[in-house]
């Protein structure tokens, strides 16, 4: 059974998300930050500029991989959500980037991976 959504697994791979981020040099800014419909699950800062994270968490066995939900419509969420960020601060002079995290749990063992850049959106 594939279990997804904001229930405790989506929270819990957040969290992991998070920890893996700051980890890796990142400050969290916010979590689940939402305007209207919009949400990002998780905004963070480092040395490159700031990143709009969308995770997905799964349990296993998982019949893809968990990064393949990010689909086009779904990045387009998530640009128009990062626009309405950038918008409620002021925009800035930082380098934006669209990040993925995939987390997966299978027992007592988490996989997480990182998909830096994971889309550059069009601005039409």
């Amino acid at each position: 059974m594939i279990e997804k959504g904001k229930g405790p697994l989506g929270k819990k791979g957040e969290q992991v998300a998070a920890e893996f981020l700051e980890a890796h040099g990142h400050t969290i800014l916010q979590r689940n930050w939402r305007s209207g419909h919009l949400e990002i699950d998780l905004i963070s800062e480092d040395d490159f500029g700031l990143h709009f994270v969308e995770v997905k968490s799964r349990t296993a066995p998982i019949e893809a991989a968990p990064e393949e939900n990010v689909n086009p419509r779904k990045q387009g969420k998530i640009t128009s959500a990062a626009l309405r960020y950038l918008n409620s601060i002021g925009g800035g002079d930082k380098e934006v980037f669209f990040d993925i995290i995939a987390v997966v749990f299978n027992g007592d063992k988490t996989t997480v991976k990182y998909f830096p850049q994971a889309w550059i959106p069009l601005y039409t």
